[in-house]
Order: structure tokens, then C-alpha cells, then sequence
């Protein structure tokens, strides 16, 4: 099972380049995955319908009993034939459908796979976490899928309604599955349905929130509205997502946990009621449209209501008509939408007012759908009516809810025989007074697919009893009447037989005067849940646009303001409340004095802060309370910690130096005397309050620390760096974590600052500035200077020290910057290495690199740093992640991700070493810091050295160069 569904995932990915290669054939290639699985079902059959089943699992969450479970049984086994095998048949189709020059055929080809094998997994799986994942992984690929021509506002408005209605609905059904696991004590859906958890409110509130995802997953009323945009979609889309696969896992997942749930008491009511009133409300609407899909896609509302009142009855009869309801509506509509995608192509319009003698110039194509139609329309022999009397004989025999349920199945019926005679009328019958519509051939591979698919529902309406052994091992798990109905193609004359009729008739009569049945429609028609939709979506855009004005007024301090008095509300509350405060012990000024000192000078840093109008000012004290933290670790013996702490605080002062460059010297906000009179409270309140949380928080240790396991675990692998063990192994997950984290903050700012640029438009620079930064550029020709000859020949200290004007040089800070650049990364590679033993790390000694880079930015500017890392920052962060990332996945070989393992070895006159996957981990902590500190650079540095070259070379072309001799080209001074 796992290989069949893992080869559909690998396949999809190789759509691209089959897609290249064969063009439209790739189609074919792309189909024996699911060609292979239904041979496989097929060869379970005897398995599954002998009640057996066939499992495969693999422990995902142990510590929370959450596992990849698959399991083959009889539901599942009609399932999987029916994605599996109408996939394959879908995906040949498409092969005829789509031109060699279809744009983004690769990516369609490749989704559509993909979408299989979510489908595949999906109805396999037997744990309610992997059903969540495979069930979301179908609403991702259907909205690719929906909007395929992505150019067309209306594809793109369906699919994104389509994930929104799905994905709200699985976001609840997530949650239901969440109860139901903790209540049962398993995710194990066999489990659960074995041994259900007795019915409370929590397991009443559970099964409103799963049905809530399965009811929004089939398009029923209220969440029927997004199926029929989903038509939007190419036909080969809604034959396989709206016919066959993606509508059916709602129907599925009722069908799945009625034997458990069928008796709590909200079960019945919700989907009784709601798959009756869609039945009803989407067979009526099917009766005044003109477009042949949407004739369609409203039939299917209405059979998904059916199949959803059958599922969720609760009875063993109503399971087994529902499971073979769910073969034949695959069976006839999913052929039914392939002939309207063939009536499209070879006629150019789904119209049905357009489209005359169609049947005529097509014969073959009209059998087909005939065939198909019938079997919708439940005439003898085919499927469809086997499946229709199997549904009105177990409804008959219920309770008087189900005779209810019967009274509206027939209605509904009688809808669905006059939709089926309006489509096979609208697409194939020659029309009085409309011209006959040309068409051109079609080629019987094109042909071939929907044939097959109507020949077995015609083939299994009288040899439906070959399914009654998989179907009915599927419906003995509910209790077993007196009289267990089996699915024959005659039952003999009776009432389910007269209501067969009845529907037949009244149908016929809806379509013969279907002309008053439109003006009727019309005229009482309620407005669209599309445009409910709409509207909804257009008064939450409104009431969030009021919001957003309302609270985010551009003012930071506000902001910060409104944060501190939440905080400040919530903590106040809970110590009021609790008290925790009773029974700690009284905190200490300090352990040694140096400690209250160290903290004094930081508050005063922190204090003068608010007294400073220019900025840098306010950046250096800023940075002083950073020191003071990282000196109060020093007193305390971390210096790990102050280390790090240092670090940090350099490099943001650094990146704080480099954007005041071009923002004002001094504050311009004026600040009011009430103002400042409302700020200093707050600030107070919450720094006396968060030190009181703090206080309350560590004398509320009631455990042992874990310090001492920690020093002994280390101590126990040779180690003796607490932090850096801690780090890179006992908590590698956190630092993995933190580290995408940081990667990614960093690539949004950059990339903010880049598309900024871009959309400035930034001309060109003029070809006299090129390799010349601002201050060579603004700088005028200095007279008196000697030049050619005259001077003796100049020591270049830096690489790009030819693109700085003289003025503007500092030789010595050139001179220490070329001295220490390479002791620096030298240090930082000790600081990697020597972290097992020592302070250090990865996170450090990217750190120290990336000053050691910002040192020659700082000496020799942008053009300087190019020279110094001439490779791009991406690449750093790329590997670092990869490093991590493989050194993780690594560990799976011994059954666990991020496993340490550890290499011992001798060399000559060095002795014996050890070399453990925590340092290759390290290693990556180190290029991703690196990477993250040079992007940042790049993008500050470079982007306000770039406008100061625009500026000044804006000027430069303005005022003209100034007179003086002309300096050489590789000098220091702006030509």
C-alpha cells in the first residue's frame, strides 16, 4: 500500500520533464500508478470482501499514539477502485483532451497525480491525524486543480472560495478529531469505531465539528456553494474531483463513522436533514440552468445529499444501498462529464440552447451518455436503478424519520430523471428552429475512456450481485435486520418498484412542461449562496478595514503601549486571583555586590534613553543595556551566554549604524506633557509587574532542576559544554526550529528591501560611476594633490580601495581591518570547533564571521564586502539549513530523527580525536548565522550606498564635473 501511494507522489514530481518529452502523451505515463493500484485492489478483493482486512503502520507520535495506519477493507476497497480506477481512466482521457501546447500542462498533470495519490491515502487510512493530512493534501490539489487557467479572475475566485469553504471545514473537523482521540484513548480509527467513547457533550460537540468537514468536503447545503464554480475547472476535473474522488471523501468519512456514531443524538437530525435538503435544493436549481457542467454540477449537489442521507441513517440495509449509491454515481457521472467535455471540444459550447442535432453528427457519443443518463435516471437494467431500489426498500422499512427521509428521496428522484432527460435533450436532440450544430470528429481513444465507465454501469445493473459480498461486508458492522437486504437487479413487484416508477413518471412530466418549471423557478429563486458568499466576504473585508484603521494608527508607541496594558491586564488578574506570591521565598537584592552595580549602570543607560533627542545616541545607550545584560551573565558564570549576548548586541548596533545613515539625526516626534504622563505608568506597571513574574516564576520551582542530568548527560559523552550540548543535541529541535525561523525573517526583510528597490525603479548608473562609491562620486578634484609621476606609489590596503576618495579614507581603520579580517574568521572557526569543551557554538562563531565581514564593509564599503564574500548570502543560508536539516533526517537511520552519533579515532601527532554529528549540525547553526548576517548587510549596506550614489551622481550630472586635473582611473578621487 505505502508503495503505491509514495509512486504516485514521485511520479507527479516527474511530471515536468515527462510532460516536456511526450507532451499530452505524458498523460499516458502518468497513469500506471493508478492503473497499477486498481490491479492491486482487485487482487484484495476476496480479502476485503471475506471481512478481512490488510493494515500496514508506521509509529509517527509515540508519545502521543499517533501513527501512518493504512487499512484495506471492504469500504475502503470500493473506495480505492473507484479513485484508482477512474483516475486511470481520467488521466488517459486527458491524454486526448489537452494539446501538446496546452500552457501549464506540466503543472496540471503533475497536481492531478498528486491528487490521486492523496485520494488513495485518504481512504485508506486508518488513524484520525492521517486522514487529517491526506484529507487537506486533496483540498491543496483541488485548488490548484480548479485553478488551472489561472489567468481567468473566475478560476481564480472558485478555487480560492473552494479552499476557503473546505479548509474551514477541516480546520473544525481537525478539532473534532481531536476530542474524539482523547476521549477514546486512540487516534486508531478502527479502534474507535470498535470500542466507541460513550455519548457526552464533548463527543456531541466532536461529531458536530467532523461532520462539519465532511458536510463542507461533499458540497452540502449550506457549503454547496462552492461546487459549482468549482466548474471552472477543466472537464477531466470534474469527472475525477466532483464526480468520483474529492466529493466522495465527505460521503466516505459519514459512511466510515456511522457504525460508531450513528447513535449519538445529533448524528441522524444534522445529516439526514441537510442531505435531504440538498437533494432537493440542488435538483430544483439543476432545472433552469443551461450550461451543461452546471446541469450537471447541481445533479451532483443533489446525488451528494442522496448519498449522504443513505451513509448517515445508521442501518444495515441503508449502509449497503449507500455503498453501492456511491459505485453507480461514479459510474454515470463521471462519464457524463467526459462526454461534455468531448461535446465541448467537438462543438465549441456546453450551451444547451446553442446545441442542436449534436446526437446526429456524433452517434457513439450520444449512446454513451444515453447509457450513462439512464443509469443517473435509475431506468432497468443498469446500476443506477438497482442502487435506487435498494435505497427506497431500506428507507421503507425504517422508522418513521426514514419514511420521511423516503417521502423526499422520491421527490428528489423525480428532480433527478427530469435534470438527466433536460441534459441528454439540451446536448443531443435536434431543437426546432436552431440550426444543427457543426462538430468535428472524435477519435475513439478520446471516446474510450467514458464508454468504458458507462459499459459497466450497464454491465453491473443485472450482475449487481457480484458486488454484494464486498458490499455487504461493509454493512454487516451494522446490526443485522430480521430480513438482510441483498442487491439483486429484481426484487419483484412491490413498493419500492411503484416508487421507481412514480419518480420515472413524475420526471417525465417535470420535462414536458419544464418551460413553466423555469419561469417558476426563476420567480421564487432566493438569492444565490454565491452572492451570499460574496457579500459575506465583501462586509468582512469592510469590518476589517474599519478594524485595521481603528488599531493601527502608525504609531509605534501606541502599539507598545496596547501590548504592555494587555500584558499588564492578563498577569495582574492571575496574581490577584492566585496569589502565588504566598509561601516563595523572599527575593535577593544580589549574590555578590559587583552584581547590583552591574545592574545600576544598565538601568541608568536604560533611563538616560528617554532623555537623548539624536538617535545614535539613543542606539549607543541602547546598546550599553545589552552590555550590562551580557556583563551581568559574566558575574554570574555564563559565559556562553554573555558571549552570545555580546555578539547580538554588536552586530544590531552594526545594523541600527547602517540604516540612521539615512534617516533624520534627531527624533521629530514631539511628545506631549499628558503624553508622557500616560507612558511613564504604564512603563512602570509593566516593569514592575514582569518582575514580580519573574520573581514568582522561579521560586514556584517545585521539581528538581534538570541541570544536574544535563551536566552528567554531557559529562557522560565526554563533553563538558553544558550549553553548546544542550543546543546542539539534547534540544536540537529547538535550535533546528529557531533556525528556519531566523532564516526565514531574514530572507522576508531582504526581500522586502529588494522588492522596495524594484519598484523604485533605481536607472541605471551612468557609466563614470560605475566601480565608484558615493563619496568618489561627490567628491570634487583636489587641487594641489600630486598625480602621475609626482607622487610615490600607494599601498592599497583593502581590494576595492581604488572606489574610495582619498577624504573620505582612514588608513588606519584600513590597515586594523586588513590585519584582523582573517585572525577574525579564525576565531570563529575555533569558536565552532571548540564548543564541545569551552564557550562557543555555531550561533557565535557566525556571529564573530559575520563581524569580521562587517569590519571590511565598514573599512572599504559595498564594493569591499563583494571582494570579501564574493559568494552570494543565499548559499550560506541554504547550506546551513541543509546541513542541519540532513543531520536530522540522518538520524532516522537509527529510528529517530536528529540520533547523535559519534566517531573515535587516532592520528599521527595529534592523538586521539572524536568527531560527533552534533558538530556537523553546529556547522550548519554557523552558515546559516553567517549567511543571515551577510544578507542583512548586503541589503542595509548596499541599499543606502546605493541611494547615496544615486544622489550624488543625480548631482553630479546636474551641476558638471569641477575643474581640476583629471584624476587616473584607478585613483581614489571622482573623475
Amino acid at each position: 500500500m505505502t508503495a503505491l501511494v509514495i509512486c504516485h507522489f514521485v511520479l507527479a514530481a516527474c511530471a515536468r520533464p515527462l510532460a516536456r518529452w511526450l507532451g499530452a502523451r505524458a498523460f499516458v505515463v502518468l497513469a500506471l500508478p493508478p492503473a497499477a493500484t486498481t490491479c492491486w485492489a482487485f487482487a484484495q478483493w476476496d480479502t476485503a470482501a471475506s471481512g478481512d482486512s490488510v493494515t500496514w503502520s508506521w509509529n509517527w507520535i509515540p508519545a502521543y499514539d499517533v501513527s501512518v495506519a493504512l487499512r484495506l477493507d471492504a469500504l475502503a476497497e470500493l473506495m480505492v477502485l473507484l479513485a484508482a480506477g477512474v483516475g486511470t481512466l481520467v488521466l488517459l482521457y486527458c491524454a486526448s483532451y489537452f494539446s501538446d501546447d496546452t500552457p501549464q500542462l506540466a503543472g496540471f498533470a503533475g497536481n492531478l497525480l498528486a491528487f490521486a495519490g492523496a485520494m488513495l491515502a485518504l481512504v485508506l487510512s486508518d488513524d484520525l491525524i492521517t486522514l487529517y493530512v491526506f484529507w487537506e493534501l486533496t483540498t491543496v490539489f483541488s485548488y490548484l486543480l480548479i485553478g488551472f487557467d489561472s489567468e481567468q479572475r473566475h478560476s481564480r475566485r472558485s478555487a480560492l472560495q473552494a479552499l476557503t469553504v473546505t479548509t474551514l471545514g477541516g480546520l473544525a473537523m481537525l478539532i473534532g478529531f481531536l476530542i474524539i482521540g482523547q476521549t477514546a484513548g486512540t487516534y486508531r480509527i478502527s479502534e474507535i469505531l470498535a470500542d466507541p467513547p460513550r455519548t457526552s457533550l464533548a463527543v456531541s460537540v466532536a461529531v458536530v465539528l467532523i461532520l462539519c468537514g465532511a458536510l463542507s468536503k461533499s458540497a452540502i447545503w449550506p457549503f454547496s456553494l462552492w461546487l459549482p464554480n468549482a466548474m471552472a475547472a477543466p472537464t477531466p476535473v470534474s469527472a475525477y474531483l466532483h464526480a468520483a474522488a474529492m466529493v466522495k471523501a465527505g460521503v466516505y468519512l459519514v459512511a466510515r463513522l456511522a457504525p460508531g456514531f450513528a447513535d449519538v443524538p445529533v448524528w441522524r437530525p444534522v445529516v439526514m436533514v441537510l442531505g435531504a435538503a440538498t437533494m432537493l435544493l440542488g435538483g430544483w436549481r439543476a432545472l433552469r440552468l443551461n450550461d451543461l457542467k452546471l446541469v450537471l454540477a447541481y445533479g451532483t449537489v443533489s446525488q451528494l445529499g442522496f448519498l449522504t442521507l443513505l451513509a448517515g441513517v445508521g442501518n444495515r440495509d441503508a449502509a449497503l444501498a449507500a455503498a453501492v449509491m456511491i459505485l453507480g454515481h461514479a459510474l454515470f457521472k463521471a462519464p457524463l462529464f467526459l462526454v461534455t467535455g468531448i461535446v465541448d471540444h467537438a462543438a465549441g459550447t456546453r450551451d444547451l440552447r446553442r446545441l442542436s442535432g449534436v446526437g446526429r453528427s456524433l452517434p457513439y457519443v450520444c449512446a454513451v451518455a444515453v447509457t450513462a443518463a439512464a443509469s443517473m435516471a435509475a431506468l432497468p437494467p443498469l446500476l443506477g436503478f438497482a442502487a435506487k431500489e435498494a435505497a427506497f426498500d431500506a428507507l421503507l422499512h425504517g422508522d418513521t424519520a426514514d419514511r420521511w427521509a423516503l417521502g423526499i428521496t422520491v421527490a428528489g428522484s423525480i428532480l433527478t430523471v427530469a435534470y438527466t432527460v433536460r441534459f441528454v435533450w439540451g446536448a443531443f436532440w435536434r431543437k426546432p428552429g436552431v440550426a444543427d450544430t457543426p462538430v468535428h470528429r472524435v477519435s475513439l481513444s478520446f471516446l474510450a475512456p467514458p464508454a468504458l465507465l458507462a459499459a459497466c454501469g450497464l454491465v453491473l445493473g443485472p450482475g449487481v450481485g457480484w458486488t454484494d459480498r464486498l458490499l455487504s461486508a461493509y454493512a454487516d458492522v451494522f446490526p443485522a435486520p430480521a430480513h438482510p437486504y441483498h442487491l439483486a437487479l429484481w426484487h419483484g413487484w412491490g413498493t419500492a418498484l411503484l416508487l421507481s416508477a412514480v419518480a420515472t413518471a413524475g420526471g417525465a412530466v417535470l420535462f414536458a412542461v419544464r418551460g413553466q418549471v423555469v419561469r417558476l423557478s426563476r420567480r421564487i429563486a432566493w438569492p444565490t449562496a454565491d452572492s451570499v458568499f460574496g457579500h459575506l466576504l465583501l462586509g468582512l473585508e469592510r469590518l476589517s478595514l474599519q478594524i485595521t484603521g481603528f488599531v493601527q494608527r502608525g504609531s509605534l508607541s501606541v502599539y507598545l503601549a496596547t501590548t504592555l496594558l494587555v500584558m499588564l491586564a492578563g498577569q495582574l488578574t492571575v496574581l490577584g486571583v492566585d496569589r502565588p506570591w504566598h509561601g516563595a521565598a523572599a527575593p535577593r537584592l544580589w549574590d555578590v555586590p559587583l552584581q547590583g552595580a552591574v545592574a545600576a549602570l544598565t538601568c541608568a543607560a536604560a533611563l538616560s534613553c528617554l532623555t537623548v533627542r539624536r538617535r545614535m545616541k539613543a542606539v549607543v545607550l541602547a546598546g550599553l543595556t545589552g552590555y550590562g545584560a551580557a556583563l551581568l551573565f559574566v558575574v554570574q558564570g555564563a559565559p556562553d551566554l554573555a558571549l552570545t549576548q555580546f555578539c547580538v548586541e554588536t552586530v544590531s548596533m552594526i545594523v541600527f549604524v547602517l540604516v540612521l545613515r539615512r534617516m533624520p539625526v534627531h527624533f521629530q516626534e514631539s511628545v506631549s506633557s499628558w503624553r508622557r504622563a500616560v507612558r511613564i505608568p504604564v512603563a512602570l506597571a509593566a516593569a514592575a509587574t514582569l518582575s514580580v513574574v519573574v520573581w514568582v516564576a522561579a521560586a514556584a520551582r517545585t521539581a528538581e532542576p534538570a541541570g544536574a542530568a544535563m551536566v552528567e548527560e554531557t559529562a557522560h559523552h565526554g563533553l563538558k559544554d553544558v550549553v553548546a550540548t544542550i543546543l546542539v543535541d539534547l534540544r536540537a529541535w529547538d535550535t533546528m526550529g529557531e533556525s528556519a525561523v531566523l532564516a526565514a525573517a531574514a530572507i522576508g526583510v531582504t526581500s522586502l528591501i529588494y522588492l522596495h528597490r524594484r519598484a523604485e525603479g533605481d536607472p541605471a548608473p551612468p557609466p563614470e560611476t560605475r566601480r565608484h562609491t558615493a563619496w568618489s562620486v561627490a567628491a570634487p578634484p583636489l587641487t594641489g594633490v600630486p598625480h602621475g609621476d609626482e607622487g610615490a606609489p600607494e599601498r592599497s590596503w583593502l581590494a576595492a580601495g581604488s572606489t574610495l576618495a582619498p577624504e573620505h579614507r582612514s588608513l588606519v581603520f584600513e590597515v586594523v581591518a586588513r590585519l584582523l579580517f582573517h585572525p577574525i574568521l579564525v576565531l570563529s572557526v575555533y569558536l565552532l570547533f571548540c564548543a564541545e569543551n569551552m564557550p562557543g557554538g555555531g550561533f557565535v562563531a557566525g556571529l564573530v564571521a559575520g563581524v569580521a565581514l562587517i569590519t571590511r564593509y565598514l573599512a572599504g564599503g559595498r564594493f569591499e564586502l563583494a571582494e570579501a564574500a564574493p559568494l552570494q548570502p543565499g548559499l550560506f543560508t541554504g547550506l546551513g539549513l541543509f546541513l542541519s536539516t540532513g543531520v536530522a533526517l540522518l538520524g532516522l537511520a537509527d529510528g529517530t530523527v536528529l540520533h547523535a552519533w559519534t566517531h573515535h579515532g587516532h592520528l599521527p601527532l595529534i592523538g586521539d580525536y572524536h568527531f560527533g554529528t552534533p558538530v556537523i549540525f553546529d556547522c550548519g547553526v554557523y552558515l546559516l548565522v553567517l549567511g543571515v548576517v551577510l544578507d542583512i548587510v548586503r541589503a542595509l549596506g548596499a541599499k543606502v550606498d546605493r541611494q547615496i550614489e544615486r544622489a550624488a551622481a543625480v548631482q553630479a550630472t546636474t551641476t558638471g564635473p569641477a575643474p581640476g586635473p583629471a584624476a587616473p582611473e584607478t585613483g581614489g578621487t571622482a573623475p
